[in-house]
């Protein structure tokens, strides 16, 4: 539902939240968005990032990503059409403005899922926006969760640990640092947070 300010003799409608997640591999990210958007009341979407890497078997266009080829990325990104862009593991990363702007004007909140890299963009970019860092309780979770994935061959799991460190060091960023530990309990903060969001959204204006 569209939220409406009073302010005298004129009417604002108040824009939805901006939501930064932002998490090492392994993290939890996907699992815990996923649930977040299944069992929350509140009106949220999460944006879908273009990606020139290629889709794997279970994926969907326009579901889990949309994939471009590098050329169909470069014009759109000469277009002015990206709000954030940044290179990771060779392949190119991007959310549209037309996954957000339009959804926020009619009071939704948007959940970008995005690196350090595009989350310091945003930052900038949309200062209103609220950043939340998802963290695994123990660095070597992070491991046993990009195994149990089966996605990733030795060296693709020891880039992203390397990774994991770097990103670690830049959750300080963020306003928010959550621990996923149970996805309940998780989902259950993150929920927490988002809302606090809309209620600072009703003063707005």
């Amino acid at each position: 539902m569209k939220k409406i300010v009073h302010r005298s003799s004129f009417i604002v409608m108040a824009k939805g939240p901006l939501i930064i997640v932002s998490g090492p591999s392994g993290a939890g990210k996907s699992t815990v968005i996923s649930r977040l958007l299944e069992t929350s009341d509140l009106p949220l979407r999460q944006a879908v990032t273009v990606t020139t890497r290629g889709k794997r078997p279970a994926e969907v266009d326009g579901v889990h990503y949309y994939f471009w080829t590098r050329e169909q990325f470069e014009e759109q990104l000469q277009a002015g059409a990206f709000l954030e862009y940044a290179p990771v593991f060779g392949n190119w990363y991007g959310t549209l403005w037309s996954e957000v702007e339009p959804y926020r004007l009619e009071g939704k909140g948007v959940i970008l899922v995005i690196d350090v890299q595009g989350a310091a963009t945003v930052r900038r970019v949309c200062p209103d926006s609220v950043s939340i860092f998802l963290r695994a309780p123990a660095p070597e979770e992070y491991e046993r969760r990009l195994r149990l994935r089966h996605t990733e061959d030795e060296a693709g799991i020891q880039r992203r640990l390397t990774e994991a460190l770097r990103e670690e060091a830049r959750a300080g960023e963020y306003d928010y640092v959550l621990v996923s530990d149970t996805v309940e309990r998780t989902v259950a903060e993150l929920r927490q947070r988002i809302q606090r969001q809309f209620v600072r959204g009703t003063h707005a204006g």
